[in-house]
């Protein structure tokens, strides 16, 4: 294996290059389950910003999300990490991503916590779900190693068709970085190549029907783990969706965040009372914008909403699918995004410009075809994460609240909201008590760490309001962003380099927004989560930038 590393500024990009030869996971359990285990099918939209649903405010159409949320439950308060391999590595385990081994994204390095894929003391979902007689698959973005041991194959999956870096050309195979000729897909565990003609979430969508179509005889339960990379940048999709919204953002995106603020409560997700933080400084003002420039920035945002809209459409494919195989009414089904909207515009950086491919071209009429690489950017992603403070990578609220519909045949009151505060870690536990799974202490000869999270099926089955009381405390920290929360309190630091000195403190029950610092005010409270961060960062072992 040969490890390459491209720095730039403080970002680093981790190309591996892998003999995935002979590549095999454990065979499938011959277990056969009851009826009554559920399928699951786990859908990860990829940088969608908690504002962009139809069902949560949006203008955007997206009907068939809509409808999982009219027969499920939305949430309100869902805390991701701030970044894609974090939460995956954390969706996967039920346990805190230092702890899972994906500390930092794109780290790789021999500390704990740092390894830069999913290590032996966690076990993974589909690991247990497989050895208790469930099919699994998995179609799309892994971003949790290259190596052959951290292939899905590895990882619980029996069919995988995935990319195993974090960002590709939605067309081709093409690489993203210089250096990098191109994204790695492996089917299976084996290296593969990109079909001709494909679109990525078209072809995430076929193969996961694909691989449910092979064994769906059999009647044994699945999980179908659809890990899409839409709408991350590059914004890229077919003229028929994006020109759906010609002219819909030529408002502008302060604008848009006011409208989708205001969307927001008025669909029942955010209370009537909240307010509405301002951009971050570094956002120029849309008056400041001439013609030209507020021509392409709202083009920006039509390529946007045209990849949702292809997402809403091929998870319309998947409804339908299991509508045909008479599978629907037993699947439960979760659609959720990895972290806030992202503000990332590389192609605009200075610093990360010169390591973009040359043959990309972000002309007018260029933008969203296959050599472009066109970002919105944090200005459109402060709508996006509209009505929380700032965006992806911080983390603030805006950065970390995700929006999550969790669609279950047999949930107590559809079409509700719950305003529960959850986190990812909660999804591990309430997939193994649908399933009948016991969490082990051990696991293939290792001790295993315990779950963090708790299971949402009280919430989901029997609409409890609490799943955390206000003794539980979740924390995060990536890159030297850090957050303690306990109860309605929360500690934010959102400014580099990290000094504990530098973390704000607000009540989230008046101040979704993260607007007022209440630290001189509330010492004894502030003293209280500086506490917790210090005990989460013992029990982590987290390295803080300096």
């Amino acid at each position: 294996m040969r490890l390459r590393i491209l720095t730039f500024g403080r970002f680093a990009i981790f190309y591996t290059i892998v003999g995935l030869l002979g590549c095999s996971g454990s065979p499938p359990s011959t277990a056969t389950k009851n009826n009554s285990s559920p399928n699951i099918l786990l859908i990860v939209a990829d940088d969608l910003g908690y504002a962009d649903l139809g069902c949560y405010g949006s203008d955007i159409h997206t009907p068939n999300i809509d409808l999982l949320a009219s027969e499920g439950i939305r949430f309100s308060r869902f805390y991701n990490a701030p970044m894609c391999a974090p939460t995956r590595a954390m969706l996967l385990t039920g346990n805190d991503n230092h702890i899972a081994g994906v500390g930092r994204q794109a780290v790789t390095a021999n500390v704990f916590g740092y390894e830069g894929r999913l290590m032996n003391r966690v076990v993974t979902v589909p690991q247990l779900l497989q050895e208790s007689g469930y099919h699994t698959y998995m179609a799309g973005k892994w971003h949790l190693g290259n190596s052959e041991e951290a292939n899905p194959n590895n990882k619980g999956f029996e069919h995988s068709y995935v990319m195993l870096e974090g960002v590709g050309n939605h067309y081709s195979e093409e690489g993203i970085f210089k250096g990098i000729p191109k994204s790695h897909y492996t089917e299976d565990g084996q290296i593969t190549n990109w079909p001709k003609d494909a679109y990525s979430t078209n072809l995430y969508t076929d193969k996961l029907i694909s691989y449910i179509d092979k064994h769906k005889e059999d009647k044994r339960p699945f999980f179908a783990y659809a890990a899409f990379t839409s709408p991350h940048w590059p914004l890229q999709v077919d003229k028929k969706y994006s020109d759906k919204y010609t002219g819909r953002y030529d408002q502008g995106y302060e604008a848009l965040k006011r409208e989708r603020f205001t969307s927001l409560m008025e669909a029942g997700m955010i209370p009537k009372d909240a307010k509405l933080p301002p951009n971050h400084p570094l956002i120029k003002p849309w008056s400041a914008l001439n013609e030209t420039e507020k021509k392409v920035e709202a083009k920006k945002m039509e390529l946007y909403a045209g990849m949702l809209d292809n997402l809403d459409e091929n998870i319309g494919r998947l409804i339908a699918y299991l509508k045909d195989i008479g599978e629907y009414q037993n699947t439960v089904i979760i659609f959720m995004s990895d972290n806030g909207a992202a503000g990332e515009d590389y192609y605009n950086d200075p610093e990360i410009r010169p390591y973009i491919s040359g043959y990309y071209s972000n002309s007018y009429e260029n933008m969203g075809k296959a050599n472009s690489m066109v970002s919105y950017g944090p200005q459109w992603a402060e709508a996006g994460s509209s009505p929380f403070r700032y965006y992806k990578a911080f983390t603030t609220n805006g950065g970390m609240i995700s929006p999550i519909i969790i669609r279950n045949p047999v949930v107590k009151g559809q079409n509700t909201i719950s305003h529960s505060f959850t986190t990812v870690m909660d999804l591990a536990p309430t997939i193994y008590e649908w399933a009948g799974i016991e969490y082990p202490t051990y696991y293939d000869g290792n001790r295993i760490y315990p779950l963090k999270g708790s299971s949402l099926v009280p919430v989901i089955e029997e609409h409890t309001a609490i799943i955390h009381d206000d003794d539980y405390v979740f924390g995060m920290e990536h890159s030297g962003y850090a957050m303690i929360r306990k109860g309605n309190w929360k500690i934010t630091n959102s400014v580099h380099p990290f000094k504990e000195a530098n973390f704000e403190l607000f009540n989230l029950e008046d101040d979704l927004g993260e607007i007022e610092d209440l630290k001189a005010k509330e010492q004894k409270k502030y003293s209280e989560l500086i506490e917790e961060w210090r005990l989460f960062t013992r029990e982590t072992r987290a390295q803080l930038p300096r």
